[in-house]
């Protein structure tokens, strides 16, 4: 394979509202999206999407939603089998609550609290040349990492949690949202003229990777050699942010694979997610290839899929 993803499996069900709702009251709504949903499992499938030979490590209940999800993936090619379907549970559900005013998400989701999942990872035939992690499924993390320990892992460090934490040190490519870093460094508001020495003074104590904080409409920032850089995000008309870091973690994983420089592949995954959130949804949101390359290099002049090498 190339790009063994591993974490929450999720099915949401997304609601698009005029407001965010008050307490008391009723509300009609013309449609609900029923789809797929959690980190790694969203950047998994992107990747499928995307063409990549891509396996999906996680759990989902022998239930409906299960059964849903299994079918999405199939339907884009990929991997299912270190899926565990557990016996007498349930699917992690989230109920996603869309702002139409200004495309924000509040989530609200029934957690699977089945202890860690056993992957006999033993029985994988093909290395992965790619781990991608998000904090959940920490006992089959920790079993990936120690058996393809030469595989470049990337975190996708949504909060701070037991996960996250553990699997800091083990990354190769440590991005983190602005919550994360507004959490582990103590901080309640990340000025970015002010605050990014010190977030990234803080993040390198627990990790030696590559480290970039995702920031949403304000961009991003990312350390160099150099010192700390601010990237922009990509102008955009927000309808729904659903899966938008998820999708940014996808895109940034294909960029790897690709061997498109840490500096260019935060673009291209910056411009990923700002595409998907100008239509409702999470995978639904997920733009076609094609798309984002060509939008890619109109607004940076840069062709990086000419001038980069592979990942082999």
């Amino acid at each position: 394979m190339s790009v063994l993803s591993i974490g929450q499996i999720v099915y949401d069900l997304i609601v698009e509202l005029d407001g965010f709702p008050f307490e008391n009251r009723k509300y009609s709504v013309d449609h609900f999206i029923e789809t797929g949903g959690g980190p790694a499992s969203n950047a998994a499938f992107l990747l499928a999407k995307w063409g990549t030979n891509t396996s999906l490590c996680g759990r989902v209940g022998h239930d409906l939603y299960g059964d849903r999800i299994l079918s999405e993936f199939h339907a884009v090619k990929a991997d299912t089998s270190l899926i565990k379907a557990i016996n007498g549970a349930e699917t992690s559900l989230s109920l996603v609550l869309v702002n139409k005013k200004n495309g924000s998400r509040t989530i609200i989701n029934r957690k699977n609290k089945d202890s860690d999942i056993n992957v006999d990872f033993d029985s994988v035939q093909n290395y992965p040349k790619i781990i991608l992690f998000d904090g959940h499924e920490l006992g089959a993390s920790l079993a990936a990492k120690l058996a393809f320990p030469d595989a470049v892992t990337v975190l996708d460090a949504g909060s701070v949690r037991i996960g996250t934490l553990e699997l800091a040190p083990l990354s190769d490519y440590f991005i983190c949202s602005e919550k994360f870093a507004l959490e582990y460094c103590n901080i309640e508001n990340l000025d970015i003229s002010k605050d990014t020495h010190k977030v990234f003074h803080k993040l390198k104590g627990l990790t030696s990777g590559k480290i970039a904080v995702t920031l949403g409409e304000r961009g991003l920032i990312y350390e160099t050699e150099e010192g700390a850089v601010h990237m922009s995000a990509f102008s955009t008309d927000a309808v729904d942010t659903t899966g938008a870091g998820d999708i940014f973690h996808g895109a940034f994983t294909y960029g790897l694979l690709q061997g498109f420089p840490f500096e260019e592949n935060l673009k291209f995954a910056s411009l990923t997610s700002a595409i998907s959130v100008e239509k409702p949804g999470g995978r639904s949101s997920i733009p076609e290839l094609s798309e984002v390359i060509k939008k890619f290099k109109k607004l940076t002049g840069s062709d990086i899929f000419e001038v980069s090498i592979p990942f082999i």
